[in-house]
């Protein structure tokens, strides 16, 4: 029998990974999209991947309870993933009670959507890394303290803590994934990974001379979200629900990171990179580093694509955009 799948944030990086490999395991898959003033939807991301045709869009908002009662009842979703948020942490400094109503209490609307529509069907929250903050152990675990840095990882913390209330307190098999750093050619620009390497593809190609960016002596461990999406689809899949740790072990330098995306193209950073003051956070997170024995034990999983492919990658994918876009 087909199962059905509900994706919030579908738009995004996770969500167009994501959307990708449940239809490879047959999924009806159902993405709920806000509408911008142009009445379109973002549907870049699924068209790289090929799949915009394959997913049906719904019109929607996590902030808005009613309208998700009414997507619940209209899709009846087997499985439903909760990805959107305002992502970008440096935003949430700009739009902190923004962030807080999307991020947070976003999360409170779907599960209650849910639990009043749908309380058979699983649910995946998209927790975050960012939570652990000022960090209190050098590897962070699923039992490591919280300790938020951002107004983006405190709304983060609580849409991690109201799932684990709903699992408890109502018993919904609703799961969180603690995802570390994860890129792809699917990132939008403004996070550093991909800020690192389309700065690198137009420096390849002449249409650009630099490289700004701010701290990159914090540390992050990074792995692709084609890995990490799957680690999803895993929790979803077990008898009894619960929350992991997605992250590869690995902790690297964000200036060992730019080193990469250069050295693929034949360039010396020291050239271009330019180190700007304006660009530090207000209170910065200087090192990430995922324990993911857990996931390994009792989901199987382990990351298969390793930073260098992933930034070589990332790259490649932007000298062929801008190449696409000079034609």
């Amino acid at each position: 029998m087909t199962k059905t799948a509900l994706i919030t944030g579908i738009t995004g990086q996770d969500g167009a990974y994501l959307a990708q490999l449940l239809l490879s395991k047959g999924y009806e898959v159902n993405g709920l999209a806000r509408r911008s003033s142009t009445a379109d939807v973002n549907t870049t991301r699924l068209k790289w991947l090929g799949i915009e045709n394959a997913v049906r869009i719904v019109d929607g908002d996590i902030t808005d309870l009613s309208g998700l009662i009414r997507t619940m009842r209209d899709v009846r979703p087997d499985e439903v993933y909760n990805l959107a948020a305002q992502s970008f942490v440096k935003s949430s400094w700009q739009q902190p009670i923004l962030t807080s109503n999307v991020t947070g209490i976003g999360v409170t609307n779907v599960l209650e959507a849910l639990r009043l529509e749908m309380p058979g069907a699983r649910f995946y929250q998209a927790s975050s890394s960012e939570m652990y903050g000022l960090i209190q152990e050098p590897m962070q675990s699923e039992n490591t303290p919280f300790h938020p840095r951002s107004p983006y990882a405190v709304a983060k913390a609580y849409g991690h803590w109201i799932t684990v209330n709903y699992r408890e307190s109502f018993g919904l098999h609703a799961s969180s994934g603690i995802l570390f750093n994860h890129e792809s050619p699917l990132r939008g620009i403004e996070f550093v990974t991909r800020k690192v390497t389309d700065a690198v593809a137009r420096i390849k190609m002449g249409l650009a001379r630099e490289l700004r960016l701010g701290n990159i002596d914090a540390r992050r461990d990074w792995g692709h979200s084609r890995d990490y999406v799957r680690a999803m689809w895993l929790m979803l899949q077990q008898d009894q629900p619960d929350d992991y740790v997605v992250a590869t072990g690995r902790t690297t330098t964000v200036r060992d990171m730019c080193s990469i995306a250069f050295e693929h193209v034949g360039l010396k950073m020291d050239d271009h990179l330019v180190i700007d003051p304006d660009l530090f956070r207000p209170a910065e997170v200087e090192i990430l580093l995922g324990d993911p024995a857990k996931a390994k034990a009792k989901l199987g999983w382990e990351a298969t694509i390793s930073l260098e492919e992933m930034i070589r990658e990332m790259v490649d994918a932007d000298l062929a955009r801008h190449a696409a876009a000079k034609h």
